[in-house]
């Protein structure tokens, strides 16, 4: 009954892998199987379920060459009529698909990009949603898909996005997800849960080396926290205590390091083979090592399965067909490249007669045995031991679960836990960003001091009434405005929600009663503070009853307009259509207040809005206590007053506007019945949030450049599935920078002379616990013409070593992250860059003459009018890294290229094309130095030189790579770490340097004792000597920019008129909220007379 899976379910007592060689194995097995002793021990059954599908077929809507409307071209009626007409084309990605993978196995799915991997991992763990169609059979043990509903949490998917909440820490992150998986019944070696949550954390912390960044934030693009290759290790060990039987990993590997990425890979091997999971991966780039750790491997082209069968049969299979796989190449590789016309290797005698089609290497495949075997392996979910595993199974399921919940429920704890686990979460993101909350708290009292100055000192005559009531008003207004920002916030955590959503993690309610627990203190020093200030400077009535009921007024209705805008927020599916309600929604809420216009006033029409606006009740009730016992003096515009009497009656009064005192605490708890209201609401629409997945990125272009735009050559992710044309195979044997022997003659490329050295190069950064060094003591220099590599582990500096370095007006720094404006094409974005950055001496026409010169190098052609899009619709990601290294080369940069981890995430052959782009730079000239991760053998001999950091920013070596890497290879193997011949260099020295081959020696030390530092020593004196004796070769040219002020504002203001025209749905909401408003406005102050009131 104990069901202690929390680590064993995390982290296989299968052998390994006969392919596994001897210090292949993760050197945390031994505790994995300890843990799953420890279970067996206490009764827990054993949790292996296994995954099957058959004939698994699914379509999306065709959205190749997509047409983006304009401003004006969306009001084309008749175009739209005949588009219309026109039904959109299924396209199919995934074609007649087969597989099993049996509790203990490893698959690894592999193809290019567009082939169909990450819909088919989208399948297998039972995500359908924005799939046109879906047909076939899957099942996880004898279970049929729509029962596994019931167990999601089971059933994971880790994909390439990094979601998180970047102002908590790791270790926050990682409390977490553990505490949201505790066992109902520990075993008994477990004292309590919070010991075996905090050795479930401690683990996983210890099992992707991440342990030392317990304590950093895991940031983002804007919050700065662990490096990336630690925030992808987060991510993975994130989705491992989900405490999983079947895993799906989406490229995982991506960013982190070769060293990390084996260990990761062993990890998952161990995991599998202890706890019998099954392991579904798609991997880029993955090694021989890697590669080799797996059971099976099905290969997708053009979403058809031309290999599924055992890994150590596909390279035969492949070379008996006439592929060609070079010695030293990545097999994984190597099996993708066969489906790719212009990267496949074929034997002369077999040009003639190899399959050059999908359906033809199909067709290859089917007929023979291994086929027919796997075949076979299809019944499993008929056979008796997969219904005994999945019995197994579903019991085990059902003792780990909280008693409270009901029998259906794919969760873990019970809803208390899930509650207290997410408030406390919440005050931890509040705590995580003080900026934020102490910028809002200061604003409300700066706020509060100004109006409390406009309205100061209010008269308690007839003149008063109008300063008092303008008060209480602005008091409703301000807590009001400053609730709208719900909406935004509603957005920006979704991504996170729908993440731990699909991990079963907690039930949406339970996040919005944590949003409403987090709101009480925010809320309740906002409110006091400001009615503080506000109410004894405009002299309010001086008594403690009244002024705790204003407080307790404006409380109720802050806490009111929040869950409003929140439950706007989670309603809508997108912020555009948000923005709008919202927007329309506190114009009518103010207005119909009672305040712009009073209740009696009201047009018949629109006076029902008065009745559900729950400042309408809140502002009445604020009437009450200040004119309960008042007799202001009679005059024109008080109303209440009687034939003859020189004062009104406070009630009169009150009762002249539709107001009562006797309506203070009726209305106090109607606003109450809507706050609750509006939190059923908000919980009702997050638990219908589903994932965007029907939004498939696709290419488009401008519906002004569509007569002249040529067809587009190169599809998007998942939609990338049309016709490939039958190429002539040629030989890709590594030799880039001469793939074009007229590549100096035949472009114009700026050139560069100077050379960048850097010597002694320390940088510290304070942090809470001390200073930390980032970068200690780093020299080096790139020549021109020199391909330089700078790799060391996840969390070296390497980016920060380039951060320091570049001076982004000489120099071209390509960052990690491709960050453009989505509504620009390709052209218009490195016409931008050249025409900004380009010396103002250079003439117009031959900067834009440069642009077709790098469009031409990075072979953009095909895309120059396509917009770029929003990072997963548009362009894909080795698209959109070739236009980063385009808006760089554009600006013709005077020293150097930078490029942070260009070949992050990218398959082999697009990473083969990203190299070759850059052996062009160098072969012209340029000087190019380039953080890479995992690269292939064949990739890394195309560099020139290395720069190889390991922790703490050391240097470990410097200098050339030779050919074949022989040079690097010869000083590791002099100092105790030969490179063996069939292992890949790169992954060697990384290994070597911080991996399971560092025999726990200083390599910065051996560094700076070697002969090598001493004569890279010598030869940076001498550089820095010979160039102090040289003009300088990027001389300054007196300007801070390099274009003037007045060309900078006509090219920007161009660029920003051109992506409004183009954002139709920002163009479309601010229309429709201003003509809304405006005929809401007009009826609401319909044809206004000349009386007291009306004015």
């Amino acid at each position: 009954m104990d069901s202690d899976r929390s680590l064993a379910q995390t982290i296989c007592d299968k052998p390994v892998n006969s392919l596994v060689t001897e210090g292949m194995e993760w050197s945390l097995k031994p505790k994995v199987t300890a843990f799953k002793e420890r279970d067996r021990a206490s009764g827990s059954p054993d949790r292996e379920l296994g995954v099957t599908w058959r004939d698994l077929n699914v379509q999306v809507v065709s959205a190749d060459a997509a047409i983006h409307e304009n401003m004006l071209s969306q009001f084309n009626v008749p175009m739209s009529i005949k588009e219309a007409r026109h039904k959109p084309p299924l396209k199919t990605i995934i074609n007649n698909a087969h597989g099993c993978v049996k509790p203990g196995e490893m698959l690894l799915v592999l193809g290019r990009p567009g082939s169909g991997c990450t819909t088919l991992l989208n399948m297998i763990s039972n995500k359908r949603q924005g799939y046109a169609s879906v047909s076939g059979d899957i099942h996880y043990g004898s279970m049929t898909a729509t029962e596994a509903q019931r167990y999601r949490g089971q059933i994971v998917m880790n994909t390439e996005e990094e979601l998180f909440f970047p102002s908590l820490t790791v270790a926050q992150t990682m409390d977490f997800a553990t505490r949201q998986k505790l066992p109902f019944c520990l075993p008994q070696v477990v004292a309590n849960k919070e010991q075996l949550r905090t050795e479930t954390r401690d683990f996983l912390l210890q099992s992707m080396g991440i342990d030392h960044t317990r304590d950093t934030k895991v940031g983002n693009a804007f919050i700065r926290g662990v490096s990336g290759g630690e925030r992808k290790r987060v991510s993975i060990i994130e989705c491992l205590a989900t405490r999983g039987s079947v895993f799906c990993w989406d490229n995982s590997t991506r960013g982190l390091d070769a060293s990390t990425a084996l260990e990761w890979a062993k990890a998952i091997r161990a995991l599998t083979d202890v706890l019998g999971l099954a392991s579904i991966v798609t991997l880029y780039q993955a090694g021989n090592n890697i590669y080799n750790l797996f059971d099976k491997v099905l290969v997708l082209d053009e979403g058809k399965e031309v290999y599924y069968g055992p890994i150590k049969e596909a390279r035969p299979f492949m070379e008996g067909l006439g592929f060609i796989c070079h010695d030293g190449a990545n097999v994984a590789d190597y099996l993708t490249g066969v489906t790719v016309p212009t990267e496949r290797c074929v034997r002369p005698e077999m040009e003639s007669r190899f399959p050059r089609t999908a359906d033809a290497l199909r067709s290859k495949y089917e007929e023979t045995p291994i086929y027919e075997r796997m075949i076979a392996e299809y019944d499993y979910p008929t056979t008796d031991l997969a219904r005994e595993k999945t019995r197994l199974f579903k019991e085990s399921v059902q003792q780990e679960k909280d008693k409270s919940l009901p029998l259906r429920s794919a969760l873990t704890v019970g809803f208390v836990q899930q509650a207290k686990a997410c408030v406390a979460r919440q005050y931890q993101i509040l705590l995580g960003d003080k900026a934020t909350f102490s910028i809002k708290q200061v604003s409300t009292i700066i706020q509060a001091l100004i109006a409390g100055s406009l309205f100061y000192n209010a008269s308690d005559d007839s003149s008063g009434l109008f300063i008092k009531s303008g008060a209480c008003f602005f008091a409703i207004l301000f807590n009001s405005l400053l609730s709208m920002s719900e909406v935004t916030d509603s957005f920006t955590g979704r991504p996170v929600l729908l993440k731990h959503k699909s991990f079963a993690f907690y039930h949406p309610a339970a996040f919005c009663i944590a949003q409403v627990t987090a709101d009480i203190p925010v809320i309740l020093f906002q409110v006091s503070v400001f009615s503080l200030i506000l109410y004894f400077m405009v002299g309010l009535t001086s008594t403690a009853g009244a002024f705790f009921t204003f407080w307790a007024l404006i409380l109720a209705m802050t806490f009111c307009t929040t869950a409003l805008f929140r439950a706007v927020g989670a309603t809508f599916t997108t912020f555009d259509g948000a923005s709008k309600v919202s927007g329309f929604l506190i114009s009518a809420t103010i207005i119909y207040s009672g305040y712009l216009i009073p209740k009696p006033q009201m047009h018949p029409w629109f006076v029902w809005i008065f009745w559900i606006n729950p400042l309408a009740y809140g502002f009445d009730a604020l009437f009450g206590p200040g004119y309960t016992n008042s007799d202001p003096q009679a005059c024109t515009g008080v109303g209440g007053a009687r034939p003859g009497q020189p004062y009104v009656n406070g009630d009169d009064y009150l009762a002249s506007l539709s107001y009562s005192h006797s309506h203070i605490w009726r209305n106090f708890g109607i606003i109450w019945a809507w706050w609750i209201l509006l939190v059923v609401i908000t919980v009702i629409a997050t638990s219908k949030w589903h994932s965007s997945s029907e939004d498939r990125p696709s290419l488009r272009m401008p519906r002004e450049n569509a007569p002249v735009t040529t067809v587009l050559c190169q599809k998007d992710e998942e939609n990338q599935v049309g016709e490939k044309e039958d190429a002539i195979s040629r030989r890709g044997d590594g030799v880039l920078a001469e793939d074009d022997p007229n590549i100096s003659d035949g472009m114009n490329l700026s050139r560069n002379t100077s050379i960048f050295t850097w010597k002694n190069l320390t940088y510290t950064v304070k942090t809470p616990s001390g200073n930390r060094v980032l970068l200690d003591n780093v020299q080096g220099w790139v020549k021109p013409g020199m391909l330089g590599a700078l790799m060391g582990s996840s969390g070296a500096g390497k980016t920060t070593l380039l951060d320091v370095l570049a001076q982004r007006k000489t120099e071209g720094y390509c960052e990690q992250l491709d960050v453009h404006e989505p509504f620009a094409t390709v052209r218009e974005a490195l016409e931008f860059s050249a025409l900004l950055r380009q010396s103002r001496n250079t003439p117009r026409d031959e900067k834009l003459k440069y642009v077709d010169t790098i469009i031409d190098l990075l072979e953009l052609y095909d895309l120059t009018d396509t917009l770029i899009g929003d990072i997963g619709v548009g362009l894909n990601v080795e698209q959109r890294k070739r236009v980063t290294i385009g808006v760089e080369l554009v600006s013709k940069p005077s020293l150097l290229i930078f490029l942070d981890e260009p070949t992050s995430g990218l398959d082999g052959q697009s990473a083969f094309n990203t190299v070759r782009f850059l052996c062009k730079l160098a072969a012209v000239g340029q000087a190019v130095l380039v953080t890479i991760h995992q690269p292939s053998a064949q990739l890394f001999s195309q560099f020139d030189t290395l720069l190889l950091l390991t922790k703490g920013g050391k240097t470990v070596y410097f200098g050339d790579i030779g050919q074949q890497a022989k040079t690097v290879k010869a000083y590791f193997g002099r100092y105790g770490a030969p490179c063996p011949e069939d292992v890949n260099p790169a992954e060697h020295m990384i290994d070597v340097v911080s991996g399971h081959l560092s025999q726990d020696k200083n390599w910065n030390q051996v560094w700076l004792e070697s002969p090598e530092h001493a004569v890279v020593s010598k030869e940076l004196d001498r550089l820095i000597e010979e160039a102090a004796g040289k003009p300088p070769g990027a001389v300054d040219d007196g300007h801070e920019f390099a274009t003037s002020i007045l060309e900078q504002i006509k090219l920007v203001t161009y660029r920003m008129s051109k992506s409004l025209y183009r954002n139709t749905d920002y163009i479309n909401n601010k229309f429709i909220l201003h003509i809304i408003s405006a005929l809401f406005n007009g009826f609401t102050f319909w044809q206004i007379g000349n009386s007291v009131g009306d004015l």
